[in-house]
């Protein structure tokens, strides 16, 4: 058999789309090739695959190869595609049993020696193929994550020869396990001594889910009240804690699967861009508005904020999501956050220290 076909999933703002990886080896000089609208680091895999496979102790075919990534019109990045591509080669070539390949899906990076390393993105990927009743093989460093879906059976590897002898039904990966939930003591309004307005105030915003704006000089407790807003909110359920921790996981700023029912606390500076609250870029990322997905988004020194970032808060608090375009494509992130902004008016005229 020339042809192999392994399934992946992609990263495309907070959703895990389904990647086809079609490996065909034929006949003339050796050379490998990736289409599928690969970026660098897809295109780099080719070495990558070819010394992971040799340290393995596998043959690498002195054939033309052909991989392709699909659908055609999804960009790729990252190295998440590194295992799916070595698997296929594999596959192709005969050292690994084809049907072995069917029934699951395949993350992850390859070092030279073989060695798997973590991606970014793990969760939303576990969440995607739940849904499509496939198991899930990733890195051990992306394994208490991955477990977090519970309808997936995730199993962990550290090196491309364990996964080669899973399939070969030498020796079975281990199950990915949960982590446990670290009850940690957050901040707390018991912290807080007098001010009953701003804590009554603080009560009734997390009951009814209002935004707040604290006015007052600087040292009264504005950023003290508001950091311990989110103990007051409700405890999140398992979808809500599910759907902020799958944003953290594809922020690039890492996920802690210990505390991952917590509900979040952003207060970015007021430097920070339109572009920083949104998210975007040539592989949309997620914003400081998105990242608040579920808990609370604080805008310290409100005045020294740039009107035009500001502005960008308008859509998003009237219809509760943000969309981000980009060549046509767009990737759609959640904004249930409660927004608390602080402002510190001074005889200048210009806001104080916190």
């Amino acid at each position: 058999m020339n042809l192999a076909l392994v399934h992946s999933r992609a990263r495309s703002g907070v959703r895990a789309p389904a990647v086809r990886v079609e490996v065909h080896l034929a006949g003339g000089l050796p050379a490998m090739s990736i289409v599928g609208l690969p970026e660098a680091a897809v295109r780099e895999a080719k070495d990558r695959v070819r010394a992971a496979s040799l340290c393995a102790q596998f043959e690498f075919p002195a054939r033309r190869i052909t991989i392709n990534l699909a659908p055609a019109d999804l960009p790729k990045d990252g190295g998440r595609f590194d295992l799916p591509i070595a698997l296929g080669i594999l596959a192709a070539s005969g050292q690994i049993p084809l049907e072995a390949l069917g029934d699951a899906e395949f993350l992850g990076e390859l070092g030279l020696t073989g060695e798997l390393r973590a991606v970014d993105g793990a969760l939303p990927a576990a969440l995607a193929a739940g849904d499509t009743g496939r198991k899930l093989v990733v890195p051990a460093g992306n394994g208490t994550e991955a477990a977090l879906a519970t309808r997936v059976e995730v199993r962990t590897a550290r090196t491309l020869l364990e996964v080669c002898a899973h399939l070969t039904g030498r020796k079975p990966l281990p199950f990915a396990e949960a982590p446990s939930l670290e009850r940690t003591a957050g901040p707390d309004l018991a912290d807080v001594r007098g001010q009953e307005q701003a804590r009554r105030a603080l009560e009734i915003a997390a009951a009814g889910g209002h935004h707040l704006l604290l006015i007052g000089p600087p040292g009264c407790g504005k950023t003290l009240l508001a950091s311990r807003l989110p103990g007051l909110l409700p405890e999140a359920t398992e979808s809500e804690a599910l759907e902020s921790a799958a944003i953290a996981s594809v922020s690039g700023r890492g996920l802690d699967p210990a505390r991952w029912r917590e509900r979040p606390f952003r207060s970015p500076h007021h430097t920070a861009s339109a572009v920083a609250l949104v998210g975007g870029g040539a592989q949309p990322r997620p914003g400081e508005i998105s990242l608040a997905h579920q808990g609370v988004l604080f805008l310290d020194e409100l005045p020294e904020w740039d009107r035009r970032a500001l502005e960008v808060l308008r859509e998003p608090l009237e219809s509760g999501v943000i969309t981000v375009s980009r060549a046509a494509r767009s990737a759609e992130f959640a904004a249930g956050f409660q927004l608390v902004g602080a402002m510190n008016p001074c005889p200048c005229g210009r806001a104080g220290d916190p």
